[in-house]
């Protein structure tokens, strides 16, 4: 069974430095931010207005049987209450209008960063990641910053600030008992909620592991979709997904009720607050010392208070997920390459293309060594082929020339110049590739192409299309040269998708061709039409072949064969035959392998 890598955001300690971090983003928008928290002020400022403007309301009705009555001053007030409520809203809006910029670009240019950081980490973090949970962080930091700056700027400060106004207003307009009740009540809500959240906290976390899991094992297996046709698994991968989906469903089950229990206390908490605070008020109006304007005022007063403080169990627990997830999404901005440009690196232009493998040797862990010493050279406009079993260390070496790993020991120069001392994006883009696994994206044919070269013409891409003989392929699709490949390119074969990467590599037209299995799954006659136009494409290149089948490269100018990690041999096709060693026993065993099949 197949295990699975993922985070749990909830179950790592958030740091209040995830401010510290989104605060440059803030400061781009100075003067909108400005703006949006005076427009909050503003609402609050109306909301607090709103109880009293019923107190006068309510009071001025009460004299409604008195000489002094008016009746244009109780709707004098209600005019003024429904304005006041209207701009509450509108401030409201406006703030929300006026910071959702802020959020919205802040998000884009965090989840461009993390994407571009991502892009810059080594191989080895890629091989060892899991895509669905990795995809997951980055979903999930991006949604914790928009909640986090809805709420946490827009709900919990306000709220406080409205619970301190309220309580002060309360004791200049009514005394000690109210306002403490209110601050209290307050506290004992906050308090218990907190407890709660964190009480419930756990469960979250099992809930966060299986949705993680769930999604990892959901993208790895369709990502295997082959394979899992081909050895029949469509039930076992059913019943996996199935499994961790039941954790998922067991972890929803627990949450769903410790959510009931954190409602229940609450609910519990406002009914004893509401129900004292409306006695004492009931008792003041009936011995004459408030009015029926303050029952309503302090009623109203209790109410704007706990509607938002009734989200708090889920606003503080969303935050505290919010910030643990926005973390999380920065700690991958942390992740640092252990193959990185050096702070003087050259840019590597006007390239000869003369590659130097000197003393180079390279082991992904040190037990098991994997090139020993390997020296040899390719000399410009030069083809120079390494063969070897499986295993030897071939594709070893493209991944150091490529500067995917560095070398655990000796170098590796172009033109005189260590590859650690040139810039990354020069170097590779120096070099083209047609790789033995080629994967393509899930787009057309054309811009699978254009990959090569993303700002050459649509007459090059032709160009290119034609060199690499998919003419005959592309005119037999329906839809032409905007076929879409399918997901990493299944819809193609494995000869077909080859015929596309060495046209992206014709595209790109670099100084060095590197041709790693390049014509391993093609026919012999698409080998030949391919060979014939690749050696025109290698006039004048530096060419580097990684080839199983001998018989493709036996115009090569130099043959280097590898055993257990070294070089064993060196010379031409002519050469190596007539020193009866590994080469000429590879050549014989594969010559006997095309007779047996004729």
């Amino acid at each position: 069974m197949r295990h699975g890598n993922f985070t749990d955001s909830t179950d790592a300690k958030f740091s209040w430095q995830v401010f510290k971090s989104l605060w440059p983003y803030l400061l781009e928008f100075k003067a909108r931010v400005g703006f949006a928290l005076l427009c909050l002020l503003l609402a609050k400022l109306a909301s607090i207005c709103l109880p009293f403007i019923l107190k006068y309301t309510v009071d001025s009705l009460e004299n409604r049987n008195s000489s002094e009555f008016i009746l244009a001053v109780p709707v004098g007030f209600v005019i003024l209450y429904g304005v006041t409520r209207l701009l509450n809203v509108l401030f409201n809006e406006l703030r929300d209008s006026l910071f959702g910029r802020v959020t919205e670009r802040t998000i884009r240019k965090v989840g461009l960063r993390t994407f571009e950081h991502l892009h810059q980490l080594d191989l080895d973090f890629h091989l060892n990641r899991r895509t669905g949970g990795l995809s997951r962080d980055i979903e999930r930091g991006t949604t914790g910053i928009n909640f986090l700056m809805r709420f946490m700027i827009f709900n919990i400060v306000p709220t406080l600030f409205e619970v301190l106004m309220v309580s002060f207003l309360l004791l200049i307009n009514y005394g000690l008992v109210f306002a403490l009740i209110t601050l209290f009540s307050v506290i004992i809500y906050v308090s218990f909620s907190v407890i709660a959240t964190e009480w419930r906290t756990k469960f979250i976390r099992e809930a966060n592991r299986a949705d993680s899991a769930s999604n990892t094992r959901t993208v790895d297996s369709l990502l295997n979709y082959e394979t899992v046709k081909y050895f029949g698994n469509e039930d076992y991968e059913a019943a996996c997904y199935d499994k961790e989906l039941a954790l998922w469903e067991q972890a929803k089950r627990k949450n769903r009720l410790t959510l009931f229990a954190l409602n229940a206390g609450q609910a519990m908490i406002i009914a004893s607050a509401m129900t004292l605070m409306m006695t004492l008020a009931t008792m003041g109006v009936a011995d004459g010392s408030m009015t029926l304007g303050d029952f309503v005022l302090i009623n109203a007063f209790m109410m704007q208070l706990f509607i938002p403080l009734n989200f708090l169990g889920f606003v503080y627990r969303e935050i505290k997920g919010a910030l643990t997830n926005i973390e999380q999404m920065f700690n991958l901005l942390k992740q640092k390459s252990s193959v990185m440009d050096a702070v003087d690196a050259e840019e590597l232009c006007d390239t000869q293309g003369r590659i130097v493998f000197d003393n180079v040797s390279f082991h992904y862990q040190p037990d098991r060594p994997i090139l020993k010493g390997v020296s040899f050279c390719v000399e410009p406009g030069k083809k120079v082929a390494v063969v070897g079993e499986s295993g030897s260390g071939k594709s070893t070496l493209v991944k150091l020339l490529f500067r995917f790993y560095d070398t655990s020991e000796g170098s590796i120069s172009i033109d005189g110049r260590e590859i650690q001392s040139l810039t990354l994006n020069s170097l590779r883009k120096s070099i083209g590739i047609v790789p033995q696994d080629t994967v393509l994206f899930n787009d057309a044919i054309f811009e699978n192409v254009r990959y090569g070269r993303t700002t050459a013409s649509d007459a090059e891409v032709y160009e290119a299309i034609h060199l690499a003989h998919l003419d005959s392929f592309i005119a037999a699709l329906p839809k032409g040269v905007d076929t879409t490949v399918g997901e990493r390119g299944l819809k193609l074969s494995g000869g077909e998708k080859q015929r596309v990467a060495i046209a992206r590599t014709i595209l790109k037209r670099p100084p060095i061709l590197v041709f790693d299995e390049a014509t391993s799954s093609l026919d012999s006659q698409s080998e030949q039409a391919i060979l014939a136009s690749l050696r025109e494409l290698e006039k004048g290149y530096t060419s580097l072949v990684i080839a199983h089948r001998l018989s493709t490269i036996v115009d090569a100018d130099t043959i280097v064969v590898l055993g257990q990690g070294q070089v064993i041999e060196q010379g031409t096709h002519q050469e190596l035959l007539a020193k009866q060693g590994a080469y000429a026993s590879l050549w014989s065993a594969q010559q006997e392998k095309n007779q047996a099949r004729k």
